[in-house]
């Protein structure tokens, strides 16, 4: 009796066990279907999304692309032997969290996780990134995934977020929110609020905000612009009525092109008593998008898309910190404030000047360092059509490689009129120095040495 009873219970055992492997259906495929780049992709997109609802200014939006980059990275870099961690890369990062060798992980999983975790914290919307987290991991959920795989890759995802928001807390940016506004000068030549909000200047301690590859804020300190001087024949006056004859002149292709790489995340418009605003992708979001473009247009795995994005955004940000140790020691009026003033009172820009001083050009900064990343990382002459901003109303353009297009971003600005040229082609010239700055001195592909390029 007692032999039938305990063979009864084995029995019992066995089949539950059975019926409970039978109730989760592993899909023996799981690993190759989480490895869709389209996780990835649609997070740093969301990201975009929810940073134009929330209107981040530019430089402090490169900070939001650069954290959550790094996390998914960080997460994913152990799914491939040839790829390195950015710990002893990037200054200060430590030795991240390691998975358990004994162990099976979803690495595409808890890159999701790192990277929405991270990304989730440095916005206001938080609704917004959990409603997208609940409806991707409900996808990865659905893939068939065991249960054990599920819930240790997502704890290790959740340890690299961990490790990163204890990394970005040390990057001065909270102690910048506490830092004096900008002081406004009765020196003619220095910026002073613009038409039509005049808003106070944007993020005049951004040069204290810890590089990331860059010896310094300073290390690529760029030509200073032209002397002031209210000669009309002098050098400064012509490049002043060089920006007001190109916006009274303006072709049909000059237009678009300014409008097309405008990149402003808030532009306020006024009739009579009524102001409503536009909101877009601010610059750095625009090369985070041809990112994607580029991933997509060469089927690039989840493991190459990590790497893109992580070194994109990292030139994105080191250049941010650049451009903007320039712009506030330099203090430049803009071309609007001086040709009211002394040219034409009645001009108005094609472009809504930025509330920042003028030298250098934002766009031409970043957009190169971005641009020479890119071209790093997929070659010269490689076309592409730049869909970003037709959700805004914008349509495509295409371009034969990534040095033409950061080249049309940088005189848009010129098109727009708000940027004399020295701002922009001393500005092209800095970019690239940031950007061949971080590719000698990271190396994330054990492929390749990027310092051989």
């Amino acid at each position: 009796m007692k032999k039938s009873l305990r063979l009864f219970t084995i029995f019992s055992l066995f089949a539950a066990l059975i019926l409970c492997s039978a109730c989760e259906k592993v899909n023996p495929n799981f690993q190759e279907e989480a490895s869709d780049p389209a996780f990835l992709h649609e997070t740093m997109k969301k990201m975009t999304d929810i940073m134009v609802y929330d209107i981040f200014s530019p430089p402090v939006a490169s900070r939001n692309y650069v954290y959550p980059a790094i996390a998914a990275y960080e997460a994913m870099v152990h799914t491939e032997d040839n790829y390195q961690t950015l710990a002893g890369q990037l200054h200060e990062l430590e030795a991240l969290p390691q998975p358990n060798p004994e162990e099976e992980y979803c690495y595409p999983l808890a890159s999701f996780q790192a990277a929405t975790i991270v990304g989730k914290a440095l916005i206001f919307s938080e609704d917004r990134m959990e409603a997208f987290r609940a409806e991707k991991l409900a996808g990865f959920q659905e893939i068939g995934m065991p249960k054990k795989v599920y819930d240790r890759s997502m704890a290790f995802g959740q340890s690299i977020a961990d490790h990163i928001l204890s990394y970005a807390d040390g990057d001065n940016y909270k102690q910048t929110r506490t830092f004096p506004k900008y002081s406004l000068s009765n020196d003619i030549t220095k910026w002073t609020p613009t038409p039509p909000d005049y808003m106070d200047a944007i993020e005049p301690s951004w040069n204290e905000i810890r590089t990331f590859v860059l010896d310094s804020a300073n290390q690529y300190v760029p030509l200073p612009p032209t002397e002031f001087d209210m000669d009309k024949n002098s050098r400064w006056y012509k490049e002043v009525i060089e920006v007001y004859d190109v916006v009274k002149n303006a072709t049909e292709e000059e237009s678009e092109i300014a409008s097309f790489w405008d990149c402003n995340p808030y532009v306020s418009h006024h009739k009579g008593h009524v102001m409503f605003a536009t909101k877009k992708i601010t610059p750095g979001g625009h090369w985070v998008g041809i990112s994607r473009i580029a991933c997509e247009k060469t089927d690039a795995s989840m493991m190459r898309s990590a790497e893109v994005y992580a070194m994109v955004t990292i030139a994105l940000a080191d250049a941010f910190i650049s451009c903007w140790d320039e712009k506030y020691r330099s203090k430049l009026l803009r071309p609007e404030t001086f040709i009211n003033q002394y040219i034409d009172e009645d001009w108005v820009p094609l472009l809504q000047t930025p509330p920042f001083p003028e030298h250098t050009s934002g766009h031409s900064v970043i957009s190169s360092a971005a641009g020479e990343t890119l071209t790093y990382l997929f070659g010269d002459n490689f076309a592409y059509t730049d869909d970003v901003e037709v959700e805004y109303g914008l349509p495509e353009r295409s371009f034969g490689s990534f040095r033409e297009a950061y080249a049309e971003a940088a005189v848009s600005r010129l098109y727009g009129g708000i940027h004399y040229m020295p701002a922009i082609e001393y500005g092209v010239e800095q970019g690239k120095n940031v950007g061949a700055f971080i590719l000698e001195n990271i190396q994330l592909s054990m492929d390749k040495s990027m310092s051989s390029k």
